[in-house]
This record gives structure tokens, C-alpha cells and sequence, in this order.
């Protein structure tokens, strides 16, 4: 089982979302981002994780249809294992701000772009 850590930002815009949308980000955790971590191949098209451009080494996860969640990959805890850092959960708004702090990811007026991963 890959470890994980959240971020104090990512735990505050958990408390913002419904409980259904809690779930529902659980869920597609539970199954489909951790067994496509644990296969350590390709994560599945509907899961639509990219590169955001302009945070390096982060990526966006798609949980639903105006759902996302950023996160990276952090050291080690468990050898072997990935260990994955939630940065943001919430709607595609997230993404001006992808690791939480106060410098937008915004470039002439529009939202900074995601890369393919």
C-alpha cells in the first residue's frame, strides 16, 4: 500500500468539500489511483493526471467531472513503496493555485496550462 501525507492546505480544502465529494474522492482513490500506483505503469485515461506546468513535479488528479486534487511524489517512507503528498483538493479552480500558496499559476490572465504526464 503506497504511504501518503496531506498538506495543512489540502486538509482545509477537504473540510470545504460535501460529504459526497469525500467519498467520492476516496473512492476513486481506493480504486483506481492506488492499484494503478501499485501496478507502476501508466495511470488510467479516466483518472487524467498531468504535469502542471507551472509547479514541476506536481500533477492534477481528476476525481470528478469538476473535481481535482494536486499532489507529488515525496520521499520514501516505506522502502519500495510510493509515497504520494496531497497539495489541493477541489474544483478545477485549484489549479491557480496548485501547491496552495499565495503566487498564482496564472500567466496573461488565464490559468497556467497542465502538461501530459
Amino acid at each position: 500500500m503506497p504511504t501518503f501525507e496531506t498538506l495543512p492546505r489540502f486538509t482545509a480544502d477537504l473540510q470545504h468539500l460535501t460529504p459526497a465529494q469525500r467519498r467520492r474522492f476516496r473512492r476513486v482513490v481506493r480504486e483506481a489511483f492506488v492499484p494503478d500506483l501499485r501496478t507502476g505503469r501508466q495511470f488510467r485515461p479516466g483518472l487524467r493526471i498531468k504535469g502542471v506546468r507551472c509547479a514541476p513535479g506536481v500533477y492534477e488528479l481528476t476525481w470528478a467531472p469538476d473535481g481535482r486534487a494536486t499532489w507529488s511524489y515525496g520521499g520514501e517512507i516505506v522502502a519500495g513503496l510510493p509515497h504520494i503528498v496531497w497539495h489541493r483538493i477541489g474544483t478545477h479552480s485549484i489549479l491557480d493555485q496548485p501547491l496552495g500558496g499565495r503566487s498564482a499559476c496564472r500567466r496573461g490572465g488565464t490559468a497556467c496550462a497542465r502538461t501530459s504526464m
